[in-house]
């Protein structure tokens, strides 16, 4: 447990002020327009889509990463360092090239309102600069995090959020700029972290820093962390991509109910980003014992991370639900129907923190262990089985209205919880029967 707390309570802090301070930029996105707040929570889930390329690769490279520091190889550890960020590289440039000339189209084709292209689509274009420097991010957080410097990541990513927040405020408060001004805004604070990442990984000193020599896109370098990459790619892509239909299914209820869906998801970050927290930190624990055959210590960081979700779920579930008066005040003003329609959402939404709070917990266990096709398919069940199908029949079959998206919110995150409490038994026993005989 104090191994769990010292390594991720750090970054289940900066999750909780991160998700506070884009609830920040959501109030300010909202006092530009309803519709201003509405595109933004349209347009994000996009970019949330395709930052599953960066953060997928990440997450996959530094589990072998961790792997190889548990184990004490240091040269694999330096090759499959470099050679992850040579092919960030690579993956940002294609998505640059694919995607900033063809915005508009792109943004079309995934069905976005077109209320919402303009002043979506220059929104849209900066955002996609952020994403590219976001992905060599990801993957120096992801590297901080294999040695266990959660302090480190918390105090540099503050700077990214407060950077952000300071930035949006002035834009919109004082200059009066419109929503591109937050992706500005965006862009700028990722970049200091990119110049502190450059700084650190180019030092000769450091274990993990970048080295040209030592990049290798030799099968046995490149396929281990791919492999893993790819099925976390495609499971945060389809996540993502599943939050965006759900959205534009949520127009025929009107454009304010995505805005209020997307609050609605916001207020319910406070709860589940702390969590998420608790995974990234506890997978790096639960490979680096893994990658030096410690496997007992892998079920007891399992045990001992489950037990935190699922206090962090049930705590905050009640201070958002007793507090959602003033939350939902703080976006919608004195705009009566739509700050009814933010609470009728959420408090379907706020049911599923403590079984998020389980599947958490089971995702970070699968992630140290390597089993992320798994993650792959539980993810997959939790939006294109639990979500999506739910409410097509609310819509063909119910007159809810609105309210359909928090029923569907609650219905899906209960259900994952569910699904994650089974996979989770087996894996369980799996590792238990499997792996400490060998030990």
């Amino acid at each position: 447990m104090k191994v769990i707390l010292y390594v991720c309570a750090p970054l289940a802090l900066y999750q909780s002020l991160t998700q506070v301070f884009k609830v920040f930029d959501t109030m300010m996105a909202s006092h530009i327009s309803s519709t201003a707040v509405s595109s933004v929570a349209y347009i994000s889930q996009i970019q949330i889509m395709l930052s599953a390329l960066g953060s997928g690769l990440a997450v996959g490279a530094s589990i072998k990463v961790s792997e190889a520091y548990g184990a004490g190889d240091f040269e694999l550890v330096r090759r499959r360092v470099s050679t992850m960020a040579a092919l960030c590289a690579i993956l940002g440039l294609g998505v640059l090239l694919a995607l900033l000339p063809f915005s508009r189209s792109f943004l079309e084709f995934m069905n976005t309102p077109e209320e919402f292209l303009e002043i979506g689509i220059p929104y849209f274009r900066i955002e996609l600069v952020a994403l590219v420097v976001t992905f060599f991010n990801n993957i120096y957080i992801a590297i901080e995090r294999a040695r266990g410097n959660s302090k480190r990541i918390l105090w540099m990513n503050m700077g990214i959020v407060i950077t952000k927040l300071s930035l949006t405020a002035v834009f919109i408060y004082i200059f009066h700029w419109g929503v591109t001004s937050i992706a500005i805004a965006t862009l700028v604070s990722q970049l200091t972290v990119l110049a502190t990442a450059a700084v650190n990984m180019s030092k000769k000193d450091n274990l993990f820093s970048f080295s040209a020599k030592a990049v290798s896109f030799k099968k046995q370098t490149v396929m281990p962390m791919v492999n893993l990459s790819v099925p976390v790619i495609i499971e945060k892509a389809a996540f993502a991509m599943g939050k965006v239909i759900v959205n534009s299914m949520c127009t025929v209820y009107g454009s304010q109910t995505v805005g209020a869906l997307g609050i609605s998801n916001n207020i319910g970050g406070i709860t589940t980003m702390p969590q998420s927290g608790f995974q990234e930190g506890g997978s790096a624990v639960i490979s680096q014992n893994r990658g030096a055959g410690k496997y007992e210590r892998t079920l007891l960081a399992f045990k001992c991370e489950l037990v935190c979700n699922i206090l962090i779920g049930a705590v905050l579930m009640a201070v958002t639900l007793l507090g959602l008066e003033y939350i939902s005040r703080f976006f919608a003003g004195d705009d009566d129907s739509f700050n009814e329609m933010i609470k009728t959402i959420y408090r379907y939404e706020a049911w599923g923190a403590i079984p998020l709070g389980v599947n958490a917990s089971v995702l970070s266990l699968m992630y140290g262990f390597g089993k992320t096709k798994v993650t792959l398919f539980m993810n997959f069940c939790r939006i294109f089985l639990f979500r999506v199908p739910v409410l097509v029949l609310l819509r063909a079959f119910t007159n809810y209205g609105s309210e359909s998206a928090g029923i569907v919110m609650g219905v899906s995150n209960i259900l994952s919880g569910v699904l994650a409490i089974i996979l989770g038994i087996i894996t369980f026993v799996q590792i238990k029967f499997e792996f400490l005989e060998i030990q």
